[in-house]
């Protein structure tokens, strides 16, 4: 544990997704675990409503919900009053029953408390795999990646302080022109848009503090600010939602929904009350350039605001709105405002099984015309076997797919239908990291007209090795020490 420990601090500290890593039968202090009745959810962080706890004999708490005790020490990232398990990408929110893959640790005399979560897709991919004469068709062996890395403490009797970083290897691993992704649209490469390709991330994908203050248990007061950072638009970004986590490749809606999850300059400013939240952001609109080792000028010319609601446990629920300043190298001059809508439910079902779903709207628009996108994932954990899905309806118009034709057909934008189904096995489990074997394929529907550039019924598909930890439970939490950081008392 300690290299992990060792490599959180070298990441400047970020992102909390995971579970906690106790040793195997570590006997965690009876003060460390705050026991909650069965005949009673946990008062002390979460809403009404919370899930039960039970105690398990070796003194190690389980909880089918996956919801950690704030008394554990790390909490959420803006509240001492909320679950770690509440963490999304940026300052967004996720279900409390949200499963967390990560290593954490506590040092013993420590103030700080560390969490460090990645993931690395080992795969190979062949994208309209059935239509070798038409557009879209490649092959490509690659490794999209990232790690992140948190550290937080308590300041005083209310404060609490936050660093976090994000760093990505997808230069390296995949190309600075991105990994191949049938009817995949959004950024560009060598003065061209990017078509049928991802982009990569940068090598630096977040690096951001911030710092909240609890007025009351229920109300909470925080900023936070990021260069590069995510402002409040959209979902938890893709590779942060649990319902994505057996799909190495971004949705097709990307650049619809979540695209703002790395930008250079972001200032957040919220306000929470029990279960809802409100936020606003300034930023810059401008998507990161193709040199990915460097840091873009920051400029603030844009701005967001996003209502979130957790009404249950089980459910997060966000509506959000991003008015974008010049987004695209190649479109200085077009500006756009996006407005998106999600819903997330996770639910644990017993040890090792859970369900987490996902249906995410998003719509830009721009010069009084506007293009939609629809998504719905979900995914199935029993054990060691994992079974995933996602659905996407996306419009695409001919200047974003590149197709220029010389007589106009009066039509703007064309939808594309995309279904993925895959699975995944834990083929190894060692010092509570996994290698996951999977495999997926996808089918796209395009609207007829682009059935001539690509194909009636392009086929996709992929297998890979996944390096991520495991999951966090409180029986594997690594604490070294005491260490807890405990919640504002009442």
């Amino acid at each position: 544990m300690n290299r992990f420990l060792v490599s959180t601090l070298l990441c400047v500290n970020g992102l909390a997704y995971g579970q906690h890593q106790h040793q195997e039968g570590m006997k965690m202090p009876s003060d460390t675990v705050k026991k909650a009745s069965p005949a009673k959810p946990m008062d002390h962080s979460m809403h009404q409503g919370m899930e039960k706890h039970s105690l398990m004999g070796d003194g190690a708490m389980m909880n089918y919900g996956f919801t950690m005790d704030t008394t554990m020490g790390m909490t959420h990232s803006l509240s001492r009053n909320l679950s770690m398990n509440r963490n999304g990408s940026g300052t967004s929110w996720h279900p409390d029953n949200t499963p967390m893959y990560a290593y954490m640790s506590i040092p013993s005399g420590s103030k700080w408390s560390y969490m460090l979560h990645y993931a690395v897709y080992l795969r190979y991919t062949s994208q309209n795999a059935n239509n070798a004469d038409k557009r879209g068709h490649a092959q490509q062996f690659g490794a999209p990646n990232w790690v992140m890395g948190m550290a937080q403490r308590n300041i005083g009797q209310r404060g609490l302080l936050q660093v976090r970083a994000m760093l990505s290897l997808d230069p390296l691993t995949v190309g600075n022109g991105g990994y191949p992704l049938l009817f995949q649209t959004g950024e560009s490469y060598q003065g061209q848009p990017l078509v049928d390709k991802q982009h990569p991330h940068d090598l630096v994908s977040e690096l951001s503090v911030s710092y909240s203050h609890a007025i009351s248990k229920d109300i909470d007061l925080y900023g936070y600010v990021g260069y590069p950072g995510e402002p409040a638009l959209g979902p938890p970004a893709f590779m942060h939602r649990i319902s994505a986590f057996g799909i190495p490749e971004a949705p097709l809606g990307h650049h619809w929904q979540d695209a703002t999850h790395i930008l250079f300059g972001v200032a957040t400013a919220g306000f929470r009350y029990k279960w809802a939240k409100l936020e606003a952001s300034s930023f810059t609109g401008r998507e990161p350039n193709e040199k990915r080792y460097d840091f873009d000028k920051p400029r603030f010319d844009s701005y967001s605001y996003r209502v979130s609601v957790n009404p249950s446990p089980s459910l997060a629920l966000q509506f959000s709105q991003g008015f974008i300043h010049s987004p695209e190298d190649l479109h200085p001059e077009e500006n756009v405002t996006r407005t998106t809508a999600s819903v997330l439910h996770s639910k644990g079902l017993s040890p090792g099984r859970y369900i987490t779903s996902a249906f995410v709207w998003g719509r830009n628009s721009h010069d009084g015309e506007g293009e939609n996108s629809f998504l719905a994932e979900s995914s199935l954990q029993w054990e060691k076997i994992a079974f995933y899905g996602r659905y996407e309806n996306v419009s695409k118009s001919l200047e974003e797919l590149s197709i220029r034709i010389l007589d106009p057909i009066g039509q703007t934008s064309f939808s594309v239908h995309s279904l993925t189904l895959g699975t995944n096995y834990r083929i190894a489990q060692m010092h509570n990291t996994d290698l996951v074997l999977g495999a997926q394929v996808t089918s796209s529907m395009p609207d007829k007209f682009l059935q001539y550039y690509y194909g009636t019924m392009p086929v996709s598909g992929e297998i890979y090795l996944r390096i991520s930890p495991s999951l966090m439970t409180m029986r594997n939490m690594n604490h070294s020490g005491h260490g807890q950081t405990k919640g504002m008392r009442h």
